[in-house]
């Protein structure tokens, strides 16, 4: 008899796709094609900071990806692909977008002789992995997968899932970033990390996305005072700190006067 599975362990569900934010800043692409498929894959890709390489001949290119290879946001290569294109040592994938599936699948076979990862567009079976539908605003991307079954059908639940999001997510989380950079200045010693997080994690909790928004690099100075005894401010206490410090200040600013008059 099977052993059951505890209530707080997440059942398996086989058959998906591993999300991950997969790092290419930096790193060669090589994208062959240069139809609207390919100009999609270009600005992913370029959002992440590859360094793309096109192989297309020039009268294949969309009018978009022209404009990329005229701003020299790519490297064009202006012929068909060879075999040979492969054997560069550099490229972290490839990603293929032409309207030949024969020569498409070819590439793919080629792709796994030399252990390249690579994504053939439209045909789920030849991919390392897929390309979903993204959202995305400055630090926030979600993204939407079907794991190659419907396409469209992922764009929609994308445009959805962004209805639902405030309209200053972005911002509240570049808020966030910056107060956790600050953080580590203040308690750099990897033994705090538990600590570190446990109190960035009340923080999150503790302000509406509007108040992270708000928030000055003098209110994070404030705030992080309150690490130390491990405690977070309400955020009327923390810009009541803020309207002290000035008060404080324009007491202390000389206005001139000495305090006695000269007589005439």
């Amino acid at each position: 008899m099977a052993e059951s599975r505890p209530e707080k362990y997440p059942a398996i569900q086989g058959g998906g796709s591993l999300m991950i934010a997969w790092q290419v800043k930096g790193k060669h692409v090589l994208v062959i094609g240069g139809g609207e498929v390919a100009a999609g894959r270009i600005v992913h890709l370029l959002n992440a900071d590859a360094v793309v390489t096109v192989i297309c001949p020039s009268s294949g290119l969309n009018p978009e990806v022209s404009y990329r290879v005229a701003q020299k946001q790519v490297t064009h290569v202006d012929r068909i692909f060879l075999p040979s294109d492969l054997d560069d040592k550099d490229w972290s994938m490839v990603l293929v977008a032409i309207d030949d599936p024969a020569a498409s699948t070819q590439i793919w076979k080629l792709c796994k002789q030399k252990r390249l990862v690579a994504n053939i567009a439209d045909v789920p079976p030849e991919c390392d992995f897929y390309f979903g539908s993204v959202h995305r605003d400055g630090p926030l991307q979600i993204m939407v997968s079907t794991n190659g079954k419907g396409p469209r059908l992922a764009s929609m639940i994308r445009r959805f899932i962004a209805k639902q999001l405030p309209s200053n997510a972005g911002r509240a989380i570049e808020a966030i970033g910056e107060l956790r950079a600050k953080l580590r200045q203040v308690a750099p010693r990897p033994e705090e990390g538990p600590k570190r997080m446990s109190w960035m994690k009340d923080v999150s909790d503790k302000y509406s996305w509007e108040e992270m928004c708000e928030m000055t690099d003098e209110d994070m100075t404030n705030l992080l005072t309150f690490y130390e005894p491990n405690k977070v401010p309400s955020f009327e206490d923390l810009r009541g700190m803020r309207a002290s410090a000035i008060e404080a200040a324009k007491a202390d600013v000389f206005d001139g006067s000495f305090g006695f008059s000269v007589g005439v």
